[in-house]
């Protein structure tokens, strides 16, 4: 049974936070705190927690995906779950190597191979085949988050 104290948000009526939301510097964290919170209580709609990109963060900082869910149950506030992550981290991370990895997490865009660059033109064309400016794969979660809840793409 979830925790009633547990402030959740409802990611069936709107998205979790923007990837680029920062917590401790931390890119992608707010938003997986989010996901992990509506999962605690069963109103994660299509968000997964501990997907592709969460785990990139939870790679870098060497942290459990199980042991971070179990803190959230607890029901605690952001900044309590910074500091169990930063202590709890495996990988002690200095604050400039953690704006270096934000910062290019920020900036990561499909360059790698013409199928990985394919796909990502296919997924923004189901929104718009008409948008320039939807070139990172933040910008495409962005683009994905609003016009699923019914904004313009």
């Amino acid at each position: 049974m979830p925790s009633p104290l547990i402030n959740a948000p409802d990611l069936t009526q709107r998205p979790p936070r923007s990837p680029r939301c920062r917590l401790g510097g931390l890119v992608i964290l707010p938003r997986m705190l989010d996901k992990g919170r509506a999962t605690a209580v069963a109103k994660q709609g299509a968000y997964h927690y501990n997907c592709p990109l969460d785990q990139r963060l939870l790679n870098f900082l060497g942290v459990d995906p199980d042991g971070l869910m179990s803190e959230i149950k607890l029901a605690k506030g952001d900044g309590e779950l910074l500091g169990w992550i930063l202590e709890n981290a495996n990988n002690k991370i200095a604050p400039w190597d953690i704006e270096q990895w934000s910062a290019y997490q920020d900036k990561r865009s499909p360059d790698s191979d013409a199928e990985t660059i394919l796909s990502f033109a296919d997924k923004v064309a189901n929104f718009s085949k008409t948008r320039e400016d939807i070139k990172t794969w933040f910008d495409l979660l962005d683009l994905d988050d609003h016009a699923s809840f019914g904004g313009k793409p």
